[in-house]
């Protein structure tokens, strides 16, 4: 098998449960898990919140431990670290526990993505690296669009759900140790990113669409839930149709090699923001469903210009690069979660989602690099 397929393959797989399962489905169940924990919106807001946080500390000692240890270490970690979290999910018997658990399971997916950029950059040919970086990035959404069918299936058994997430992330620690190799990529380890000009628009965006996503990946299964009345079937469809946009984003590489960087990023975070206020503003189930599929589209796009836009940006860090960004966004998220969690709950959910559109648009202000050599694309 060629490092292309193996990695590639390898890699798409990875991401799907670290961040289908470990870190976005804990929304979609969010309903269910509140019905018999008593956690309530602002405190899922926080958990929430705690999960991007958790995962910000995990990525930047990803990429330092990347650069020092290699992709094949750091990758398995990822694996075990995201089982041992939903395992915690599916045992969890007080809010408390639960807060803990899903922590560490949304740590894993900050350990999963710098790994998996360096194995890229030391083993694939620099005209295929752009394309496989983003068809990884787009296990995320096989991830989310397998979740919204296993919801389906298991009605209120989110405990059995979680549990069956965890089995499959020890066959991927497996998988990893067989498939990714030991090499870290990088001819620069440690120290934080230079702040260039480059770093500093990637921040200040990805900072501002992170904190637009939270509306959706933390409450989505919620606002469908109290405007259209919707149960475990609704909120599924939902993330399957989430899910089944978002495979859209394995295309990101090409779409960026084609019409630049700037193009692309204003053009999804447009989308992400009516995504958003489809979803949000109880349009009907066809415009929410619709909604969904466009946001998933949206935010795995604009992730994978972000994972383009850091690595080009540290070309001999691509550990380091895609850490940047990604970082970014979670912190981003970290902010937001709670932020619409305490907006939902006092000014109500249709003013909570027009903010949080709002704030995609922002982001779109921010001039991203206009073009990428379309040879590395």
């Amino acid at each position: 098998m060629s490092p292309t397929l193996r990695i590639g393959a390898t890699g798409f797989a990875l991401i799907a449960v670290c961040y289908g399962f470990a870190r976005f489905a804990f929304g979609l169940f969010l309903p269910q898990i509140d019905s018999e924990l008593g956690i309530g919106t602002s405190l899922g807001g926080v958990i929430s919140g705690g999960s991007f946080a958790s995962y910000c500390i995990a990525i930047v000692a990803s990429a330092i431990l990347t650069e020092r240890f290699g992709a094949r270490a750091v990758a398995v970690c990822a694996a075990l670290v995201a089982a041992v979290g939903m395992a915690g999910i599916a045992l969890a018997p007080s809010p408390l526990i639960l807060a803990v658990a899903v922590m560490i399971s949304g740590s894993s997916t900050g350990l999963a993505s710098p790994p998996l950029a360096a194995a890229v950059a030391a083993e694939v040919g620099k005209c295929r690296r752009n394309l496989t970086n983003t068809v990884i990035n787009a296990g995320v959404s096989a991830g989310v669009a397998l979740s919204g069918p296993i919801a389906l299936a298991m009605t209120v058994q989110w405990r059995l759900a979680f549990g069956a997430f965890a089995v499959m992330a020890l066959a991927l620690a497996i998988l990893a140790a067989i498939a990714l190799p030991k090499a870290s990529g990088s001819r620069g380890a440690g120290g934080l990113p230079p702040m260039t000009r480059k770093v500093l628009r990637l921040i200040c965006a990805s900072f501002l669409m992170g904190a637009a996503s939270t509306a959706l990946w933390s409450f989505g299964g919620q606002i469908v839930a109290q405007i259209l009345d919707w149960g475990t079937t609704g909120t599924g469809l939902l993330w399957a149709c989430i899910g089944i946009g978002g495979l859209l984003g394995g295309f990101a590489g090409t779409l960026v090699g084609q019409f630049g960087l700037d193009r692309v990023h204003r053009a999804f975070l447009g989308l992400m923001a009516v995504s958003i206020l489809a979803v949000g503003l109880g349009l009907g189930p066809v415009p929410t469903l619709v909604g969904g599929a466009i946001f998933g589209a949206a935010y795995v796009m604009l992730t994978g210009v972000y994972l383009v836009w850091g690595i080009h940006a540290l070309p001999d860090r691509p550990a380091t690069g895609l850490m940047t960004g990604f970082l970014t966004i979670a912190v981003g998220q970290t902010v937001g979660a709670p932020l619409f969690g305490f907006l939902m709950a006092g000014q109500g959910v249709s003013f909570a989602v027009t903010c949080f559109a709002a704030i995609a648009l922002i982001a779109g202000a921010v001039r991203a690099e206009p073009r990428i050599d379309t040879a590395l694309a």
